[in-house]
């Protein structure tokens, strides 16, 4: 299970950089980092645009999938970011909490979508139209929430092989965006009859 693979590899020797993180879960690599990536924007928490370096590097990365490259490419800079400390590791057991409630909950449903050209391209840009909506909210307004959720559980349901997760992602998601975009339509039209 991935949450055992996950557990194992914090809990072994070795780096805990994204770059061996990258090293260790091979093809799946691509979802997996996702998880870890956006699963920080995705906490309730308002963060002033500190991820947005994070969603740089999963826009990145969902633009590899859409190309089709198998091995993900990350500059060196980048693959030496450590995931470990005591924050970082109450984070991913938290994080882990949740893939293993998510892995009691999920069935193997429409196994046969996933790991093909085409999905692979489908989930590349789900990714990143979730990711700009998350970019692009406001600071401290706490709207990157539900696209970024959104990311995180369509990783997972790519990870698991179920279209159900992947369906919750896709509303999760999808909520989140149209959410900022209405707000932001309302705010425009507020500013603009003030001029």
């Amino acid at each position: 299970m991935l949450s055992d693979e996950l557990e194992a590899w914090l809990t072994g020797d070795g780096e805990k950089t994204l770059g061996a993180l990258l090293d260790v879960f091979g093809r799946r690599s691509f979802a997996v980092v996702l998880v870890v990536l956006m699963a920080v924007p995705a906490l309730p928490l308002p963060t002033g645009g500190a991820t947005h370096v994070f969603e740089l590097v999963v826009l990145l990365l969902a633009l590899q999938l859409i190309a089709g490259r198998d091995e993900m490419w990350l500059p060196r800079r980048w693959r030496r970011i450590e995931l470990t400390g005591e924050k970082r590791q109450r984070f991913l057991n938290a994080l882990l909490r949740l893939i293993r409630r998510l892995e009691r909950l999920s069935r193997r449903r429409a196994a046969f979508l996933f790991d093909r050209r085409w999905s692979n391209v489908l989930f590349g840009m789900l990714v990143i139209v979730m990711t700009a909506g998350a970019f692009v909210a406001p600071p401290f307004s706490g709207l990157d929430t539900l696209p970024a959720l959104g990311v995180v559980l369509l990783s997972l349901g790519v990870l698991l092989e179920d279209i159900l997760i992947v369906l919750v992602a896709l509303v999760v998601g999808g909520a989140g965006v149209t959410l900022e975009f209405v707000l932001g339509k309302a705010a425009f039209h507020y500013i603009w009859k003030l001029f």
